[in-house]
């Protein structure tokens, strides 16, 4: 309902700017709505835009420009991004904005289960984040502020959380740079307490089995959401990824892991928005998703893995090296991945596309009990893969 306003405003500004020749007075919002993301532009796919990353809820925005279904973000002098209009809701709080904000003083320290870095802020302003590896590291850019920290204090609770320092690298761009201990991602999430900016990093697990850890399994689609269907055999997506994902969840308990949650069970529509927010709460130490894909070319066959973060691919790596036992063609390992299952930094993900659906071939393996407890047993030689690994590079 506060759509309309924030819109009409930002037309008669511009409107306003184009027959005056003024520089146009922006229109102030703030975010709102299930899980808002930032996008970098205008371009879109089936899985939508390219995205910056989720931003929390409450954030102020300096809306410039209206285009189709969203409006143009002014994050700094020199950056823009965009968001859907359901996103935007009017901003109240304040008929007075500055031309920056400053940054106050930082505390990095740990509590028993995670580490914290808070930074101090006068607003909830933009920010992106991104993971960077060898070395390990999350950075931050905070938007439409300057700096005013003269301490950042770091104290030995840390346990995950190396260095944390920060650079001026804009007039009005502040980039926080968070060394890690490890190699290994194991994940963060980043929202506001307050003004306060505060970033949550998980540890590395202590004990690197599999059998020590919380392992997440989502079966794609269900419910309404049916997904791709065979050309021969009709073959559903939403029934058969459910089967592989019980066949994993069987095999896993048979190993006897700690604990195995499923995103579904039957037969039932899970909104991806709402698997996130769940899968959040339930704070896995990584996920699996589970999906069959599907071509307009019915030769197209395989099988494939995707991740979004980088700090994340190296579990994609594992599984689909064990995949590719199966004797499915390479498909390929995919990065930068636009999928919402990929898009969580809280807990490595893996999203595996079994095999093409609409390919005879594979169609024909996809329905066969025996080729379930196949994957499910090299999924979970993946995962085991993937912490050896990680053992390794200690």
């Amino acid at each position: 309902m506060k759509q309309i306003p924030i819109l009409l405003a930002v037309m008669i500004t511009l409107s306003a700017a184009a027959q005056t020749g003024s520089p146009a007075v922006p229109v102030y919002g703030r975010t709102t709505g299930k899980l808002p993301a930032l996008a970098y532009g205008q371009g879109e796919d089936r899985l939508g835009g390219a995205k910056m990353g989720y931003i929390d809820t409450n954030v102020l925005l300096k809306i410039v420009d209206s285009v189709k279904g969203m409006y143009t973000v002014q994050l700094s002098k020199w950056h823009t991004a965009y968001l859907d209009k359901s996103f935007v809701k009017a901003d109240s709080a304040s008929p007075v904005k500055k031309p920056f904000y400053l940054t106050g003083s930082f505390v990095a320290k740990g509590d028993s289960l995670f580490d914290y870095v808070n930074m101090n802020l006068e607003e909830k302003l933009p920010y992106k984040t991104w993971m960077e590896t060898t070395p390990s590291k999350i950075m931050i850019d905070v938007y439409g502020v300057q700096s005013n920290t003269n301490w950042v204090t770091q104290l030995s609770s840390l346990k995950e959380v190396k260095n944390v320092y920060y650079n001026q690298v804009e007039d009005d761009v502040v980039r926080v740079t968070v060394e890690l201990k490890h190699q290994q991602h194991w994940g963060y999430s980043i929202g506001y307490k307050g003004s306060m900016l505060q970033l949550r990093v998980k540890r590395q697990p202590a004990v690197l089995d599999i059998r020590k850890l919380t392992v997440a399994i989502d079966a794609g689609h269900g419910g309404t959401n049916a997904g791709a269907t065979g050309p021969v055999l009709n073959t559903s997506e939403k029934e058969y990824t459910l089967r592989f994902a019980k066949a994993l969840e069987k095999s896993l308990k048979k190993l006897k892991v700690k604990k195995v949650i499923m995103t579904r069970t039957s037969d039932t529509s899970f909104d991806n928005k709402d698997r996130i927010l769940w899968l959040q709460e339930q704070n896995p130490d990584l996920l699996i998703s589970l999906h069959l894909n599907s071509s307009a070319n019915p030769a197209i066959k395989g099988v494939s893995t995707y991740y979004k973060h980088i700090g994340f691919r190296p579990l994609t790596q594992s599984v689909l090296k064990r995949m590719l036992e199966l004797k499915l063609e390479e498909f390929g390992n995919i990065g930068h991945f636009n999928f919402a299952l990929n898009s969580p930094t809280e807990f490595p993900n893996c999203l595996v596309e079994i095999a093409f659906v609409s390919n005879e071939a594979d169609e024909k393996r996809i329905v066969k009990p025996l080729f379930h407890t196949q994957v499910a047993s090299k999924v979970q030689l993946g995962i085991i893969d993937w912490l050896n690994a990680i053992k390794l590079a200690r």
